[in-house]
């Protein structure tokens, strides 16, 4: 079977099940991956929990892939019982406070480094372990700082062991889904990116709803994004699973069409075993044949830019939800001080120079949006200064909303058909426009507002109390969310939730819809063009219709210069994807 174009396949296979499979076993389970997909590398575990691979037979098992043409490199889940002692971590992940257990992982690397020339860790190289050694260790320091430096500490001892070993070992460490929690567990992206040769990204978002995660299914797009822009052009791939989406087929497609969207150049299937008789490895390959033929078209993604800085904390998941409701999203964890607009969240505040580096950026012309998650944060150190916006500790519930963007003579209504909360915040007129208002009685709350700051403007998004109400909202409300988000991208959505937009640099787009029924989205074309062409079908459209115009309000005598923005309707269908390229 012909390797795809534009990514390759690649599984894990742990070490559950080499402990019972023999040669003609694997052999026969390679030959089903052969009638369905194009497998071009393994990684081969030694060690999961109380099972270890002894090197003889690593050996022998990467001889057995590598004659029938498959790539091999090693894997280590860190999970053990080391001398018989459970010591209090979940998943029973090592403590790399003790030495003995220390000792017993330098083992498993030195193993796996004598047979593999690439070694990758599956997502359990964290720590939650507090056994007395750790708390005594840990002393007055905060358990996230105590594990960031430990796990840096010991991820430089076992990068320099491998390559002690082997000197041409390329080592990566796959990083989770859950990555607003990695400072808490030890996970040091900013510190490991440079330890480590490459990085790897778990794009498993399974169910949103009955998941402790919460994890948004966008997830399986952004991540990839966020771990480029952390190790730009050493983001080794994405881990899909079926765990969490084997009751729905489509979920475990769409982790992988989404990865590859991302531009992640190999999909990991965890895990090699259960894929075998499972008709998810049919169903994968005849999907990745669409995929690898839309890939192929795909620019360089882009996006709002979210500030997503290394060890940042609050808001989980804030700017999935918003890529949710069709925002795309390009998040980075250092701020792109070029970018048209930035995405400042709660976890944004966790970078020491967040507060000056938003002032500067806006009054030198940048466009800011922040939440009330980092407007709160940064309450009493200058935010003030920017906006007659002020909290009140009150809230307020409804779904009758007002669209009134300050550039505009034009109004615009909408009804939910459920009520949101929103924190109230007050403001003052003429100092500060609502942009989106909440209705309620005979009274009006902002959900969106706008300052002008220096040469540049500045918006605050009121998140509901329970981001998953984003998905409450009317078209309308998203709509004008989205069109501040996507200042300076060419196309933004006006969508009923839950839908995704991918933008490339190429003019072509995306949209992902996860509706349970049929829908149509506004996509909004910002200046004139011919209409937009879909990819994979000799169809144009070109009938759109022309969205009202900057305008000057009362007796102003300027407006802020836009393009006029072209609303085009497109099908979306549940669980499938449309691309395609404005006609200029």
């Amino acid at each position: 079977m012909d390797s795809y174009k534009n990514f390759q396949i690649a599984a894990y296979v742990y070490a559950y099940y080499l402990a019972h499979a023999d040669d003609a076993k694997i052999q026969q389970d390679i030959d089903f991956y052969k009638a369905y997909i194009p497998l071009k590398k393994v990684y081969i575990e030694n060690h999961r929990g109380k099972v270890d691979i002894a090197p003889q037979r690593l050996r022998e098992v990467k001889a057995i892939f590598e004659a029938n043409g498959i790539e091999t490199s090693g894997g280590i889940t860190s999970t053990q019982n080391v001398n018989g002692i459970r010591k209090p971590s979940f998943y029973d992940t090592f403590c790399y406070t003790d030495p003995d257990h220390r000792k017993e992982y330098r083992r498993i690397v030195t193993e796996l480094a004598g047979v593999f020339d690439e070694i990758i860790l599956d997502d359990f190289f964290f720590t939650a372990c507090r056994c007395e050694m750790c708390i005594e260790a840990k002393g007055k320091m905060s358990w996230m700082d105590y594990r960031l430096k430990l796990m840096e500490d010991f991820s430089h001892e076992i990068v320099d062991l491998a390559r002690e070993i082997n000197p041409k070992m390329n080592f990566i460490i796959k990083y989770p889904n859950w990555y607003e929690s990695f400072q808490e567990t030890g996970y040091n992206p900013g510190k490991q990116k440079d330890i480590f040769d490459m990085v790897y990204t778990g794009t498993e978002t399974r169910d949103p709803k009955y998941s402790p995660q919460h994890l948004q299914r966008y997830e399986s797009y952004s991540l990839v994004r966020l771990l480029e822009n952390t190790a730009p052009g050493r983001n080794g791939g994405g881990w899909i699973d079926l765990g969490g989406s084997s009751d729905n087929l489509n979920v475990y497609l769409e982790q992988a069409d989404l990865t590859l969207f991302a531009k992640a150049p190999e999909l990991m299937l965890f895990n090699f075993s259960s894929m075998v008789g499972s008709n998810a490895l049919p169903a994968l390959g005849n999907e990745l044949k669409m995929v690898d033929h839309i890939v192929g078209r795909l620019g360089n993604p882009i996006g709002v830019s979210a500030w997503e800085p290394y060890d940042g904390d609050g808001e989980d998941q804030a700017y999935n939800y918003l890529g949710m409701c069709g925002a795309a999203i390009e998040p980075h964890p250092e701020m792109q001080t070029d970018a048209p607009v930035v995405l400042f969240t709660e976890s944004t505040a966790h970078a020491p120079d967040a507060m000056e580096k938003l002032e500067e950026y806006v009054r030198k012309g940048g466009n800011a949006v922040v939440t009330t998650g980092f407007f709160k944060k940064m309450y009493d150190k200058g935010i003030k200064d920017l906006t007659s916006v002020r909290l009140t500790g009150r809230h307020v519930m409804g779904k009758e909303y007002m669209i009134a963007h300050a550039n505009y003579m034009a109004w615009n209504f909408a009804k939910a058909t459920e009520d949101v909360m929103f924190e109230i915040l007050n403001y003052k007129t003429n100092a500060t426009n609502s942009d989106i208002s909440l209705i309620a009685g005979e009274n009006q709350f902002p959900v969106m507002t706008e300052d002008n700051y220096g040469k540049g403007r500045f918006f605050i998004l009121n998140l509901p109390e329970n981001f998953a109400d984003l998905y409450k909202l009317p078209l309308e409300v998203i709509q004008g969310i989205n069109k501040h988000l996507s200042m300076g991208q060419r196309v933004y959505l006006g969508c009923t939730p839950k839908a995704n937009l991918f933008a490339y640099d190429n003019n072509v787009y995306g949209i992902q819809s996860y509706r349970p029924t049929a829908d149509k989205v506004r996509v909004i074309v910002r200046g004139e063009c011919k209409g937009l062409r879909l990819l994979g079908w000799p169809r144009e459209i070109t009938e759109c219709v022309t969205l009202p115009k900057p305008a000057c309000m009362g007796d102003a005598t300027t407006v802020i210069d836009e393009p006029t923005d072209y609303a085009f309707e497109l099908p979306a269908w549940p669980g499938r994807y449309t691309f395609f390229e404005v006609v200029e």
